[in-house]
């Protein structure tokens, strides 16, 4: 078991990635995501749709 909260945000979402049934490792990226400015997630569709949003903008970089 890796201790998602010791990790980088990069480190994190490629967690999230590899083992996307951890659903504590995701909740706790919610959180992060939660805290940022600008970035309202309220329910787990709109943070489905944000990280996706993410993964594709940082594969295309």
């Amino acid at each position: 078991m890796t201790n998602y909260q010791q990790l980088t945000e990069v480190e994190l979402k490629n967690y999230i990635k590899q083992h996307p049934e951890d659903e504590d490792a995701f909740q706790y990226f919610l959180t992060i995501m939660r805290a940022k400015p600008g970035i309202v997630v309220s329910t787990e569709e709109q943070a489905v749709i944000e990280f996706q949003k993410r993964i594709q903008a940082e594969s295309t970089h």
